[in-house]
């Protein structure tokens, strides 16, 4: 190869990534939003806060559900493994704790307290107290319970157990608060 055609092929090759480099950038201009390699703009964003700049509170884990009802309630949710009292005035949530999920659980829906018992032995033979009934699944009692040791053990899976556990304090809370014919709220 000559040394002039050498010249004139580097020549060529720059024109041709700066060609390919052109129409690049005018096929990355001219795609669909969702597609677009550049940052989305915050200001349109659904989840963004209405002022740029502003910051988005992190969503309280805490926090009664929306979708749980009205009126007084026991909150009862299956995956965050928490309950909610809530009080009838205001919609206001009176206490919110942590409690371990039975071996069988309820199906999501509304429920009524149907039985309380002061201090019983658990079908999984731990003493509890403070127990509310408020389901049946499959021929096994559903309801909260404390453990009076204050245990909160994961129940074994081979067995059909229906306690939701709580600690002693929490089922203190509970007791006082859901009585005979209180509305009991089950969500996924």
């Amino acid at each position: 190869m000559a040394k002039g055609s050498s010249g004139f092929v580097a020549g060529l090759t720059a024109a041709a990534v700066a060609v390919v480099g052109f129409l690049a950038y005018q096929a990355s201009a001219s795609a669909p939003g969702d597609l677009h390699p550049k940052a989305k703009d915050p200001s349109t964003s659904p989840s963004s806060p209405a002022s740029p700049g502003a910051k988005v509170p992190p969503k309280d884990p805490l926090a009664l559900p929306a979708n749980s009802g009205r009126n007084a309630r026991v909150v009862y949710a299956l995956a965050e493994r928490r309950v909610w009292l809530v009080e009838e005035k205001g919609n206001k949530v009176a206490r919110t704790f942590a409690v371990m999920p039975s071996a069988v659980n309820p199906a999501p829906g509304s429920y009524s307290v149907r039985s309380r018992s002061g201090s019983v032995r658990g079908s999984d033979g731990v003493q509890i107290e403070h127990v509310v009934r408020f389901a049946n699944v499959e021929d096994v009692a559903i309801g909260f319970s404390a453990a009076v040791d204050g245990t909160m053990a994961s129940p074994d899976p081979a067995r059909k157990t229906g306690g939701i556990r709580m600690k002693r304090e929490d089922g203190d809370a509970l007791w006082e608060f859901a009585t005979i014919g209180k509305k009991v709220v089950v969500l996924p």
